[in-house]
């Protein structure tokens, strides 16, 4: 028994020392990372401990990714259901204006984008795997209640507690993530993640067929938020007894693995272990004061008007295309496949090439090329028509989460990161945008809708090339500046907190 502890004793040594390793690898290295202008981060010191490390990624992808997933599918399933819903005659059931889902929509955002990062700091005191769980419940259960809705008031009323409760989930759960995979291993998970957001809109699509032609006593879009309601409500009950609360507490780890998960993130984010468990006044502040949030944020909400503008209101664009309502609900399945598997395809080479400009620019690119082929395609010409929306919906996902990624990978302190990932989240005030172009009165063309998206997205693009040109001068500053400092300055600089997180002289921004 005592030989084993030794054994076990003798193996945490050496991945510690392993690591500690890659410290030293870091700091022999700064000044060539600085003048490719590449990011730092964990970097494995050998191929064995490359090895270990993406054997450890793999126990997260199996044990925590595809959870995280699900919840993410329903919560996008939960928030477009009413474009579903409407092709089912939502609004006509109940004697509703076709424009108060529109209106409903709208709304929504007014609670879900402003609260985010005030939703995010109440995770982060709660602890982020049970506030998951607790959220998801929340608006599982709101969903549910669209069942019963009878009034346009009450069904805003829904939206804007359905926009309170799920305000949060999103940069909670991409900062729950990056307490576990490195900064260069994070935006393909990220994809993943956010990807399921792109499958619950052909998921969305399959079961509003389903639910559309269930013979019973109720609508077809009652039973649509029964089904979707309901499953939401059980996986969220499970969250906080699946989610592991951190690395080092992750029940599916042996103890060496846990002390290597832990190590291996403190040498990524520079920070020591405790920190990325705390929030401190000082990082609501730099948050706040963080220009490369506040640079970018007006970009992104312009990008983020197609996903979360045009998705919800697609099934009804569809179906303006002469194609009846469940038709149109099974038309929506493969362009979010497409666009699902496209946005993997760019996180990984994002991932793999450590660039995310290049990548963000050709998602935007493809996204402007559908809507033009959108717009510019005849109503009498409708599998064409149709092909530019598959077009746009294949670039539509792809900025967002890497966008994500981006900022998560700049902002290495996890109490700032967390912040800054909520207040990121008002890119999602494209939707309110989005909710008010897509009007029933442009139908069943859209043109104005569509070419105003265009627009939009144009302006993005050109923000998002002029970002990432001021990151490059940042960097060839700190280049500069580090050329003149000593091994030891640069590791007082590394270990000192008078210039916090990305700050730092010794820390590179990532492009």
């Amino acid at each position: 028994m005592s030989h084993e502890k030794a054994l076990e004793a003798e193996e945490i040594e050496q991945t510690a020392s392993t690591t500690l390793a890659v410290d030293e690898k870091n700091a022999t290295h700064l000044r060539e990372e600085l003048r490719t202008s590449k990011q730092g981060g964990y970097i494995p010191a050998s191929a064995e401990e490359k090895k270990y490390s993406r054997a450890l990624n793999r126990k997260f992808d199996l044990f925590i990714l595809p959870f995280c997933v699900i919840i993410y599918m329903f919560n996008g399933l939960d928030r477009s259901n009413l474009g579903n819903a409407q092709t089912d005659g939502f609004t006509t059931d109940l004697n509703l204006r076709p424009e108060a889902i529109n209106t409903a929509t709208s709304l929504f955002f007014t609670t879900f984008v402003p609260l985010q990062p005030f939703s995010v700091i109440i995770g982060k005191k709660v602890g982020q795997s049970t506030y998951l769980g607790i959220i998801a419940l929340g608006w599982g259960v709101l969903t549910l209640s669209h069942t019963w809705v009878k009034t346009e008031a009450q069904l805003i009323a829904v939206r804007l507690l359905i926009g309170v409760f799920e305000s949060g989930f999103y940069p909670t759960c991409v900062s729950y993530l990056s307490l576990f995979y490195p900064r260069f291993d994070l935006a393909f998970r990220i994809a993943l993640f956010y990807g399921s957001y792109a499958i619950a809109g052909a998921f969305g699509g399959l079961i509003a067929y389903g639910a559309f032609r269930i013979d019973g006593p109720l609508h077809g879009w009652q039973y649509l938020f029964i089904i979707e309601g309901t499953i939401t409500i059980a996986i969220a009950l499970a969250t906080p007894f699946w989610l592991a609360k951190a690395p080092g507490q992750s029940w599916f780890l042996t103890r060496k693995e846990k002390e290597y998960a832990e190590r291996r993130m403190v040498v990524d984010s520079a920070a020591n272990a405790d920190s990325r468990f705390k929030l401190s006044k000082r990082d609501v502040i730099e948050a706040v004061k963080d220009w490369k949030l506040w640079a970018i944020l007006p970009f992104n909400i312009l990008a983020s008007v197609a996903p979360q503008g045009f998705t919800i209101f697609m099934p009804i664009v569809i179906k303006g295309l002469g194609y009846s309502g469940p038709t149109a609900n099974l038309m929506t399945v493969p362009p979010y496949v497409i666009g699902a598997a496209l946005l993997l395809i760019f996180a990984y080479s994002s991932d793999h090439f450590r660039e995310r400009t290049l990548h963000i620019l050709a998602g935007l690119l493809l996204v402007m090329i559908g809507l033009i082929m959108a717009f510019s395609i005849p109503l009498n010409y409708p599998a064409a028509r149709y092909g530019g929306i598959i077009v746009l919906i294949s670039g539509t996902f792809i900025a967002a989460p890497i966008t994500v990624a981006w900022l998560s990978g700049n902002t290495p302190e996890p109490g700032k990161r967390a912040i800054v990932l909520g207040i990121n989240g008002w890119g999602n005030l494209g939707g309110v945008v989005g909710s008010e172009l897509f009007l029933a009165r442009y139908g069943p063309s859209y043109i104005f809708p569509l070419k105003t998206t265009t627009g939009l997205v144009a302006i993005s693009l050109v923000g998002y090339a002029a970002y990432y040109f001021e990151l490059r001068m940042w960097n060839k500053y700190k280049a500069k500046h580090i050329a003149s400092m000593t091994p030891k300055e640069i590791e007082e600089e590394n270990t000192n907190d008078v210039r916090y997180a990305d700050k730092k002289w010794t820390f590179v921004y990532g492009v």
